[in-house]
């Protein structure tokens, strides 16, 4: 198990496949709120046999420290930044899955140096509450979460995001990894979420985007199809038969999606950052 710290939080996370410092461009996977750099053994080893691949356990997540502070996109993006330095990478491809992809965006306008690609699976630059429909869902979500045990919260995610019979055996072990959260942590994560928003400045990221939509998502294709025009360099692939959790129900067709858009996008040797 691989750990660093930064201002007394100790951040989990792993490397795979090639050296960082080797041959390859490094590859970043960030988990969803409530999960972890576990919910990616569908993508490791495929994605590892092209990339050093690196995993981080957001704060409050998986094997990090879940301190009482530090709750906010922006700081998990700064984690990612300081562990970047911790290993000496170079600039990276990055890809997120829901609140990962809200740390992608964030990363993105904030670091565009550190960037050669970045991906954005299930999420938006974005989460405010402009109309009533936005403020009803907030605080639905915000009473239940508040309301329900961890457990009941995994179990229902579970249902939702796996329906299928087919998945019975995916949807009995992430209800468990899900019932794993700290609680506290849980809430200030979720809390990170609503209110944060970089949408005005997505305009500004250069480097080559991926947006990969599930037909069956929470929010509709038509808003990703809006903040993928917003930018320069991005481009929207619509995976179908996939709820939220794509690299989870749809893994085959996901991880070709991204080496395909990897590979067209790889470094030339000898060029330079296209972020």
């Amino acid at each position: 198990m691989a750990s660093f710290e930064r201002h007394g939080c100790r951040l989990h996370y792993e490397v795979h496949g090639q050296q960082v410092h080797g041959q390859g461009e490094p590859l970043v996977l960030l988990h969803g709120l409530g999960s972890s750099s576990q919910d990616w053994e569908l993508q490791v080893p495929a994605l590892s046999r092209h990339y050093p691949v690196i995993l981080m356990d957001i704060r409050g997540h998986g094997q990090s420290d879940r301190p009482r502070d530090g709750y906010r996109i922006d700081t998990f993006s700064d984690d990612l930044l300081a562990l970047l330095d911790h290993l000496g990478t170079g600039p990276v491809h990055l890809v997120g899955l829901s609140m990962g992809g809200m740390v992608g965006f964030q990363f993105a306008v904030d670091h565009p140096q550190r960037l050669r690609s970045l991906c954005i699976v299930n999420s938006a630059p974005e989460v405010k509450r402009h109309t009533l429909r936005h403020w009803l869902w907030w605080a639905q979500r915000w009473s239940l979460a508040r309301l329900l045990s961890v457990e009941t919260v995994g179990q229902a995610l579970a249902t939702r995001l796996f329906p299928k019979p087919g998945q019975a055996v995916l949807r009995r072990t992430m209800a468990e990894r899900w019932a794993r959260n700290d609680k506290r942590a849980y809430l200030r994560s979720f809390d990170a979420i609503v209110g944060w928003g970089v949408q005005e400045r997505i305009g500004q990221i250069q480097c080559p985007t991926l947006v990969v939509a599930a037909d069956h998502d929470y929010t509709p294709i038509q808003t990703k199809q809006h903040y993928v025009a917003l930018m320069p360099n991005a481009t929207l692939a619509i995976i179908e038969d996939s709820r939220h959790a794509t690299p989870l129900d749809q893994p085959e067709v996901f991880n070709q999606t991204l080496l395909r858009f990897l590979a067209a996008h790889a470094r030339a040797q000898g060029s330079s950052n296209p972020c």
